[in-house]
Formats: C-alpha cells, structure tokens, sequence
C-alpha cells in the first residue's frame, strides 16, 4: 500500500467533473483577493487579528466559549481526543466514524486510547446502543471517556443527525459521566439542509469543530470550539503536534469569507446530489441510496462492474469519483459543480455500465 499521494498522469484526460471529493474544491478568485486583503500577525503571540477574528466568530456559531484554529479537521479530533483522554481510555463512536476509518490509526498511535465502534444504520446509533456500550466502572476495564459522533456521517451516506438523537445520546453520555465530541466536518450541510442552527445541533457536545476545506471552498483550514479551559489545554497539543502557523490569518480570512458566502449555497449542492440520484436510479445495475445533503452513493453488484473498474471508466471520460469498497462508489457534490457537471458524470457513468 502506498503512504505518499501519487502524481497526477499528464496523459491522463482532463477531471471536467469532480465529484470525487468536496476537499476537490478551489478558492474562488473573491476568497484568494480577502486572503491577499487580511490583516496579518503572529498567531503564536496573539497578533493575529483575522485568527481572531474567526475564531471569535466561531465560538459564537457553535454556542462555544473559545476556539483554536487549526489546519484540517483530522487535527481536530485528534487533538480533542488527546485532550479529553488519557491513555488507556476509550472512546465510543460509531463503527463507521472517520476516527476509525480515515485518519491512520491516530487515537491508539497519538493518544494511546481505544475505540469502541458501535453499529447503527446509515453511519448513526442510538441511546439504547449506547447505553449497552456502557462498562461497568472497575479497574480491569478501560475507562470510557468520550463519545463521539460525526454530523454529517460520511460513510452513512452524509446521514443528518436528527436533534433528538443527538440530545438523547449527548444527555445519556453525560450521564455515563463522558463528555461527547462532534466531528462537524460537513457540519453546515447539517445545518442547512435541517434548518436548524449550528449552535442548536451542537448544544449538547462539549466540544465541536467546522471544517472549511470541504463545501464551504477554503484551501485549507478547521475550527475546533470548546470551553476556555478547553481550548487551552487543546493548545499545548497543538504545540506539541507543530505549533502555530504564524501569519494565520491569510488562510483565516478564506474561512470568514466562506462563513459569508458559501453556506446559504449549500442548498444548490444538495439539489445536484438528489437530481444526480434520480438519474442514477434510473441506470441498470445500479441501487442508489437517497442522500440526505451533499453524498451520493451507490452500489454496482447488480451490474457485475466493480466500483474501482466504474470509477477508472468514468475517470476516461473526464468524471472523478471515490470508491468505498469493492462495489459501493461515492459522488460528492460541491461548489465547483454544476447541474452541467451532473448531466456529464450520469452521462460518463452509463456509457461506462455499457461499456
């Protein structure tokens, strides 16, 4: 397996759309002039005014005290987990969660914890699962420490969390006397797509984040929010782990850009998920699993073509896609496709089912 990115082919033909990711996502020309525009300073000596800025600004979005900016939504959890754990613990998520599935085996290698993944449909579980994950407080069995939970789910089909799931587990955690952590990666799709709040949908979490690489168009970027006392300890971490990223602010002043441009729009990105849904359902081989906000995926047994071959098809015709096991294929809609972009990826996708 390789750990390096492999280099783009310069044979290869032209991506016309990229649904592969919305991390696939460019600054637009107004971003790239605002962070040209930003009022700079030394974030690791609080002089950074845009850093400020945006955190302020985000503290007061999720209903926080304080905020840490960050380079990407891994660093994020991780940092959390390392701040709510000590080693030897263990932490609750679903089965699924990108903390398991995508960020290098991070919490055992970094933070020295387990995770206790727990099933549950469409990347979520319930109180009543959780509450079966409870162990009984004794000194042959980890301590459990936080719960975490995922808004939008990734691999559940960018599942919405609905408020009183969230609430139930949050409060039942708390109970259990953990804290619970919200990896809000694609937070805003929540929020748009259920027209509740961001501060609402993380009301119960004792700390959250937002990442700005994905539909919001930054290059680069998270926010993790958290009481003060938190937040400060989250920053020895962050010292640990690299430091500061001194003149912060011109990648900051992207984010605050995003907050005020790209949120409303990510409707638009949802409405390209559904028709791009409806055209798959009409394919032959393929079963389409409703999206709730921004992810299509769907399943190619019926088809005999495996995700990978699908995707290495469409690739030929200019159409990126991600696979997420041998026959399931994910579409991501973002800010940098169109409904022309749709027509062309169903258009790629059944030339490739008949190919």
């Amino acid at each position: 397996m390789r750990n390096t990115p492999t280099r783009p082919d310069p044979l290869a033909p032209q991506v016309r759309a990229n649904l592969y990711s919305d991390t696939q996502t460019k600054p637009s020309a107004a971003m790239k002039q605002a962070m040209m525009d930003a009022p700079l300073g030394d974030e690791q000596h609080g002089d950074d005014p845009t850093v400020h800025a945006l955190c302020d600004r985000m503290a007061a979005l999720l209903g926080k005290e304080a905020a840490v900016f960050l380079p990407s939504g891994t660093m994020c959890n991780e940092i959390a987990i390392l701040t709510h754990c000590r080693h030897g613990d263990e932490v609750i998520a679903h089965e699924t969660a990108h903390i398991v599935a995508a960020e290098g085996g991070a919490p055992g290698a970094l933070a020295g914890v387990s995770v206790l993944g727990l099933a549950g449909a469409r990347g979520q579980f319930d109180v009543d699962t959780l509450r079966a994950a409870f162990r009984e407080r004794r000194r042959h069995a980890p301590p459990q420490t936080l719960v975490e939970i995922e808004q939008t789910a990734n691999l559940g089909g960018g599942s919405v969390w609905p408020l009183d799931r969230l609430a139930a587990v949050c409060e039942a955690a708390h109970e259990g006397g953990m804290a619970v952590h919200m990896d809000g990666a694609r937070l805003m799709n929540a929020v748009v797509a259920a027209g509740v709040p961001a501060a609402e949908m993380a009301a119960g979490c004792d700390t959250v984040w937002l990442d700005f690489t994905k539909g919001l168009g930054a290059p680069l970027g998270a926010v993790l929010c958290g009481t003060a006392d938190f937040i400060d300890a989250a920053w020895l971490w962050k010292q640990r782990l690299g430091g500061s990223m001194r003149q912060a602010g011109i990648c900051a002043a992207a984010c605050l850009y995003a907050l005020d441009h790209n949120v409303a729009r990510l409707a638009e990105d949802h409405a390209n998920a559904a028709a791009l849904a409806r055209g798959l359902a009409q394919l032959p081989g393929i079963a389409v699993e409703a999206p709730e906000t921004n992810l299509v995926f769907f399943d190619t047994t019926a088809s005999g073509i495996t995700a990978a071959e699908l995707a290495a098809r469409a690739r030929r015709a200019g159409v990126q896609l991600s696979t997420m096991g041998r026959y399931r294929v994910r579409a991501c809609t973002h800010l940098d496709v169109d409904r022309d972009g749709i027509a062309l990826a169903l258009d790629a996708i059944r030339a490739a089912l008949a190919d």
